[in-house]
């Protein structure tokens, strides 16, 4: 069995065009449209779009981070999918947050609440979702983070996670932790471990060691990159790269709208084959 998984953070549901000039107060505070030379940058609800760039890219699952609470079924009812969706932080009082957030995404920003969310398409060979978990990596300062989980009718697992921004030890700890506790519940099933994990393997290889030696999930995306697609006795048919920016932009007149400050993953795994040693899995 072959099938594609992408992993996207997706910047609580806003654009991030790379020209920085159009980042403006007064777009910020009164959702006044900015035009440059290339791109767009728009101050306004995005769930369309969003849901336009997903249906539109060729994938079987797909593991969503910053994903607004508000985005999850009507993303996986535009992709034919079946949903999984846990919260992660900033989540009180979600009906005002919800409705701060239609009116001004980018003065709220991500106030607004964050989920993770895996989506499964139904058409893809991986099957129906059999069973879901999901449990809380981090709690406490600075925030919450949770891991969703997933089991599918055919036997291949998938977890998603948002490790710890800019604190590179306590993003470690929880990718240590929902590793471990990933493994556990999967058993001997095929595992997909992604999402952003918030470390890169040319800044912090010694995680990255663990996880192939201690868990057997190998497959990082490229030294710099925070965003990954690793596996367990998955054999990896195309391997882990970050889509280049035209493929998350939508044109609007002889612009570009460009949808979140990440890059989509995407990879290519085959079932029946391992891509890693497990002999020294604990």
């Amino acid at each position: 069995m072959r099938f594609t998984a992408i992993s996207w953070n997706l910047f609580h549901g806003r654009d991030f065009p790379p020209d920085p000039s159009l980042f403006t107060w007064r777009s910020r505070l009164l959702g006044i449209e900015e035009r440059g030379k290339t791109h767009v940058q728009v101050n306004r609800d995005l769930a369309s779009e969003f849901a336009e760039v997903l249906a539109g890219a060729r994938w079987d699952v797909a593991l969503l981070q910053e994903c607004p609470p508000r985005f999850g079924a009507p993303l996986a009812e535009a992709c034919g999918a079946e949903g999984h969706r846990i919260l992660t932080s900033r989540n009180s009082m979600s009906g005002l947050r919800t409705a701060l957030a239609r009116f001004n995404p980018d003065l709220i920003a991500s106030s607004e609440g964050g989920s993770n969310v895996i989506l499964v398409r139904r058409a893809s060979a991986l099957g129906a979702i059999v069973d879901e978990r999901a449990v809380a990596i981090h709690v406490g300062a600075p925030e919450r983070r949770a891991m969703a989980f997933v089991r599918t009718s055919s036997s291949v697992c998938v977890a998603n996670l948002h490790a710890t921004n800019g604190q590179p030890a306590l993003a470690a700890e929880d990718v240590l932790k929902a590793a471990q506790t990933s493994i556990a519940w999967a058993g001997d099933s095929p595992l997909l471990f992604g999402g952003d994990l918030n470390l890169r393997p040319g800044e912090d290889p010694g995680i990255f060691d663990v996880l192939r030696e201690r868990f057997g999930l190998s497959g990082t995306t490229a030294p710099g990159a925070i965003d990954h697609v690793l596996s367990r006795d998955l054999k990896i048919a195309e391997a882990p790269a970050s889509w280049p920016a035209e493929r998350r932009e939508l044109r609007r007149g002889e612009l570009a709208l460009r949808l979140s400050d990440h890059a989509p993953v995407e990879a290519t795994f085959e079932t029946g084959k391992t891509n890693a040693i497990r002999a020294g899995m604990r």
